[in-house]
């Protein structure tokens, strides 16, 4: 059976990865908290980054709050230059703080995954098509080599399709 990590277990163990992550030394931690410093080494090494990881996603998660909070804050204060603008009729400063709003529209949009930005190709061949081919052929009657050429491509390019 494995050994249970006697700082884990430790009644005070906030303290010593409060003591870890203020990089005490090992040391230090162990003779304050009566630990071994091999112990109090292999919990950092073993335990304390997981806990890391967590403190930081949650302050990455605190700050991603805190910057959509200020984006809505610079819109709504975007706006507020908008309102005065048209109402002094200045449509110079009205253009600009509109572009303003539209930018931060844009990137609250995109914090919060509202936006799709692939690229989308729409292709549609109308009922033309069969008239184009017969006029492109025609064109080309007289170049036979040419106009074999096209034939060619046009009948690979319907066959891949």
């Amino acid at each position: 059976m494995p050994r249970r990590c006697t700082a884990c277990t430790h009644p005070e163990r906030d303290e010593i990865d409060r003591a870890i992550v203020a990089s005490e030394s090992n040391r230090n931690i162990a003779k304050r908290f009566e630990l071994t410093s091999a112990s109090v080494h292999r919990h950092a090494r073993a335990h304390v980054p997981a806990l890391l990881r967590r403190a930081r996603d949650a302050d990455e998660m605190g700050r991603a709050d805190s910057l959509l909070d200020q984006l809505r804050c610079l819109q709504r204060r975007a706006l507020r230059i908008l309102d005065t603008a048209e109402a002094a009729d200045d449509p110079a400063t009205a253009l600009r703080a509109l572009r303003e709003v539209r930018g931060t529209i844009w990137l609250i949009a995109k914090m919060l995954g509202d936006l799709n930005e692939t690229p989308a190709v729409s292709v549609s061949i109308g009922f033309e098509w069969p008239e184009l081919r017969g006029a492109i052929l025609a064109a080309l009657e007289p170049f036979p080599d040419a106009r074999l050429a096209v034939a060619e491509a046009i009948g690979r390019g319907s066959r891949a399709n």
